[in-house]
């Protein structure tokens, strides 16, 4: 894993994107006002690391893909969280997204609390699904801090160990072959 700092700059863009434009184009299982600000804080920080496009809002829904890295589809998917991951956290990704034509995920991380977002680690579209567990609508999920919720929409869940690791935005591009 590696941290990149999250500047102010970045979260305001993320924002004006947000308060602008609907990211949740689906029309189920869409994530809210503050997931889609999630998932736009993390792909504008990952695009200015690989000197790439932000994203945008009037381009219409994108199918799952953020970034072209080394000829192949990312999807960049990420949670927010108030500590530093750890091993056993898990991320999540929404069921409706799986036929996405995409090669790879990008995991990360948004610590609200110091603005700042890991690069937890990447893994094929093959990997993802070899390595998950999948919870249907409704499946009562428990955290490792004890909180429970209830999945609005299927969902599955990947181990932070699970991921291909990464310690720099050297070993991401490498890796992403």
């Amino acid at each position: 894993m590696f941290d990149i700092r999250v500047t102010e700059e970045q979260i305001n863009y993320a924002n004006q994107m947000v308060n602008e434009y609907n990211f949740g184009q689906r029309g189920y299982g869409d994530g809210n006002r503050q997931k889609q600000l999630t998932g736009i804080i993390g792909q504008t920080v990952v695009a200015d690391f690989l000197k790439q496009e932000r994203p945008v809002g009037d381009k219409g829904f994108d199918g799952g893909v953020d970034f072209i890295i080394n000829g192949k589809t990312v999807d960049v998917k990420t949670m927010t969280r108030t500590k530093p991951v750890r091993d056993f956290f898990v991320h999540n990704f929404i069921g409706y997204q799986r036929n996405y034509d995409v090669d790879y995920y990008v995991f990360a991380s948004f610590n609200i609390k110091s603005s700042v977002l890991t690069i937890c680690g990447y893994v094929t579209k093959k990997e993802f699904f070899d390595r998950s567990e999948f919870y249907d609508t409704g499946s009562i999920r428990e955290r490792s801090n004890g909180t429970k919720f209830t999945t609005f929409a299927p969902l599955y869940e990947i181990q932070q160990s699970n991921l291909n690791g990464v310690n720099s935005v050297e070993d991401l591009l490498q890796g992403i072959q």
